[in-house]
């Protein structure tokens, strides 16, 4: 299914833009220098089994869950909320059993034939831009995603998360990164809140990407101001939570009944 998500609509102010679309919280995990992969970016996870996780408690209190095609490509991830326990935490959170699968491809050049299609349990959209080959987004549709197209060349992600929240019910998105999705919506100023796990490992590489990669910002002026939430440290890692300094103006939703959508499982 191919469809194209509608042009940004100016909001007056932060507060009415927010109370539009989802709450987005970032999840990475850094290691001690700040990377998240080495310079081949070629990602494999480095976090520790309580890393992993506390990914999936952050997975079981969103309703999607959106990564970069990167992620998806090379390293064999299905996007799920994991075991039994943390669907049973969804459900009574007044989630859906199973969350929304997301995934971030300007040029559309997606694996067809990447593990995250193998797992049906739930739907899988993707965001991509016009100048995504139709092929390639042929090939996308027929591994059973569904394909949106919102942009000339970049993704218009204040107008994609509002789709989300009024097509998809989806109130609360986690996203998992990589570095350039991370971003592009903090330049969106999208982002809400973020999760740290600080790792102890040295990656080095200037190559190496980073929580937040790209050009960045030019001044420090320019940069994003966080505070601090929550710091707890468990053996020789570090699990820092940050909220942006404006959070007073942030909307944060609270859980209640979604009605559930058609979606197919696993057997």
């Amino acid at each position: 299914m191919l469809a194209r998500l509608p042009k940004t609509v100016p909001q007056s102010t932060r507060e009415a833009s927010a109370a539009l679309r989802p709450f987005v919280y970032v999840n990475v995990a850094i290691s001690a220098d700040g990377k998240i992969a080495p310079a081949t970016r070629r990602f494999v996870p480095f976090g520790s089994p309580r890393d992993h996780a506390r990914l999936l408690e952050l997975r079981a209190d969103a309703d999607a869950v959106m990564a970069g095609a990167r992620t998806v490509d090379l390293f064999p991830v299905n996007m799920g909320p994991g075991g039994l326990r943390y669907r049973r935490r969804r459900i009574k959170n007044g989630l859906n059993e199973y969350n929304l699968r997301v995934i971030v491809s300007g040029s559309g050049s997606i694996d067809a034939g990447a593990e995250i299609f193998n797992h049906r349990f739930s739907p899988i959209i993707v965001l991509t831009t016009a100048r995504a080959a139709k092929p390639n987004l042929r090939r996308l549709v027929a591994a059973g995603a569904i394909v949106h197209v919102g942009g000339e060349t970049e993704i218009d992600f204040a107008a994609a998360l509002r789709w989300l929240r009024e097509e998809w019910d989806v109130h609360r998105l986690l996203c998992e990164g990589g570095g350039e999705l991370n971003a592009a919506l903090f330049r969106a100023d999208l982002v809400d809140q973020v999760h740290v796990t600080w790792c102890p490992l040295l990656i080095g590489g200037r190559a190496a990407p980073t929580l937040a990669d790209g050009v960045g910002v030019e001044r420090l002026t320019d940069a994003r101001m966080l505070r601090l939430e929550s710091a707890r440290r468990i053996r020789d890692e570090l699990f820092l939570t940050y909220r942006r300094a404006d959070s007073a103006a942030t909307y944060s939703p609270t859980f209640r009944r979604r009605k559930q959508r058609a979606a197919g499982q696993d057997s």
